[in-house]
């Protein structure tokens, strides 16, 4: 229950909530688990192959009067095309979020600076400003994008060599960048030469 009476529900997947609503006198927890639909537009909404086995669970923890530490597990199993060869690569995704929602929070992209150069950029990059309203969708599908490979590989996957040359020359091939490469030439002209 709120303080003002109505029930939260933080286990409704994509539903918002205020963190102010909750009683800042216990912990908090939840479990998402989306059914076929949900899974499907996200997916689609990830550029995904397939998205199966997606779990997000965790608690809200008071870490002050107004401030709320949110410590949870995300597990998927994703498919995403291969960067050379486009088949599919599945990808088990298990990652632990945390995130701290502070009314105490000061941007430093906010602050005045003369020079943009002298913005810092936070080390902490788990702690937030308290939002307005917050849906576990969001930081659900924030976290799963971050765990992804960016460049998904089949272990099978080569791509081909491809040389490219002007004509009446030979075309420059990865051995001859090679160090000592142009030693080994040398060494072959040589013995040509003999």
């Amino acid at each position: 229950m709120s303080k003002n009476g109505t029930k939260i529900s933080l286990n409704t997947w994509g539903a918002s909530f205020r963190l102010s609503d909750l009683s800042s006198t216990r912990e908090h927890s939840f479990t998402l688990e989306p059914d076929a639909a949900q899974m499907k537009s996200l997916r689609e909404d990830l550029g995904l192959l397939g998205l199966k086995k997606l779990r997000f669970e965790g608690s809200f923890i008071p870490a002050s009067k107004h401030d709320w530490q949110l410590k949870a597990k995300l597990g998927a199993t994703v498919s995403q095309a291969c960067v050379a060869t486009l088949e599919p690569v599945t990808t088990r995704v298990d990652v632990i979020v945390e995130r701290l929602y502070t009314s105490d929070f000061n941007d430093p992209a906010l602050a005045t600076a003369e020079n943009e150069s002298e913005i810092e950029v936070p080390k902490d990059d788990t702690v937030e400003p308290i939002p307005v309203s917050l849906t576990l969708l969001d930081v659900a599908s924030e976290a799963l994008v971050l765990a992804l490979p960016d460049y998904p590989r089949a272990s099978d996957a080569e791509l081909p060599e491809t040389l490219f040359t002007q004509q009446g020359t030979d075309a420059m091939t990865d051995e001859d960048t090679k160090p000592f490469a142009s030693l080994k030439s040398l060494r072959d002209k040589l013995e040509k030469g003999d």
